[in-house]
């Protein structure tokens, strides 16, 4: 099939090493345009723009879609398909419409629950016990559409967001492969009403980890903001992130350092795995704690 690939990060690359190696024409690559990085803030390319441009694909950034010039470069791709995953740009209508099968998007969820920018973050910080992925036919709306394909697994106990981001994006990568396959064999299934939940995009604010809060929920918020934002709490004036935990028994003021890196919660207690000092790289527990005193308490 002639297909537009309409990705951005990390999440979207392995999806178009799929779809070159399943022998569809990738006739343009749409991405991000290069943002400033790094300490001399020099523009850098986005993963999908340098994957694309190894390949020796065809790379567009349009700052918009919005613009009849856009809309016209797009439409003269006379495209089959569309896939989309984690682009950043919405799609207007006459884009939508433009491939002659429209267009899909692979979502890191179980649709409806986690409509929107951050589906992988949201369910481990609600401790869901299942996630998955869903090749959906886009519309307007905000991951609105109906599901081609969907497929769902565990959620580890003690799985961070970045684990379970490097399953989700090999299993989109399987499922858009099928979906293309199978296209006209597929019945699209409208979203049910019920179950509709919103992944807000994570806000830096709620990062700090409260100590009050039981164990299951400090837990949680460590795994699902690791590696970024990153949880961070206080020591002895120190902000350090906490990327990986899991709960343990304790019984103590919120806050307390209990043993080596266990930390009292306000029910419960919670064993800090992987940590990361500030201008240090980050380590496991047992190495941040080599020759330094975390003190008897945290904030």
């Amino acid at each position: 099939m002639r297909v537009v690939f309409m990705g951005t990060p990390d999440f979207s690359v392995p999806v178009l090493d799929a779809l070159v190696d399943a022998g569809h024409v990738v006739v343009a690559v749409y991405c991000q345009p290069p943002r400033p990085a790094g300490r001399g803030k020099k523009d850098r390319p986005s993963p999908v723009q340098q994957r694309a441009e190894a390949l020796g694909l065809t790379v567009r950034y349009p700052v918009s879609l919005k613009t009849p010039e856009a809309q016209q470069e797009f439409a003269a791709l006379n495209a089959d398909i569309a896939v989309v995953v984690a682009y950043g740009l919405i799609l207007p209508q006459v884009v939508l419409d433009a491939p002659r099968h429209g267009c899909l998007n692979i979502h890191a969820s179980l649709l409806p629950r986690w409509r929107g920018a951050a589906p992988i973050h949201r369910a481990i910080m609600a401790g869901d016990a299942q996630t998955g992925v869903c090749i959906m036919q886009m519309e307007a709306g905000l991951d609105t559409g109906p599901v081609l394909l969907r497929e769902a697994f565990d959620i580890g106990v003690e799985e961070t967001t970045g684990e379970l981001h490097d399953r989700l994006s090999a299993l989109g990568a399987d499922l858009i492969v099928q979906a293309l396959d199978q296209l006209d064999q597929l019945s699209p299934q409208v979203q049910p009403e019920d179950g509709v939940t919103y992944a807000a995009k994570i806000d830096k604010a709620e990062a700090r980890v409260d100590w009050t809060q039981p164990a299951e929920v400090v837990d949680r918020l460590i795994r699902g903001l690791s590696p970024f934002p990153g949880a961070w709490c206080d020591v002895a004036g120190e902000r350090v992130k906490l990327l990986g935990s899991r709960t343990v028994p304790g019984n103590a003021e919120p806050g307390t350092v209990l043993d080596g890196f266990t930390i009292a919660c306000g029910a419960g207690a919670v064993e800090i795995t992987r940590a990361q000092r500030q201008g240090k790289k980050a380590m496991s527990a047992e190495d941040v704690l080599r020759g330094w005193d975390l003190g008897t308490r945290m904030s």
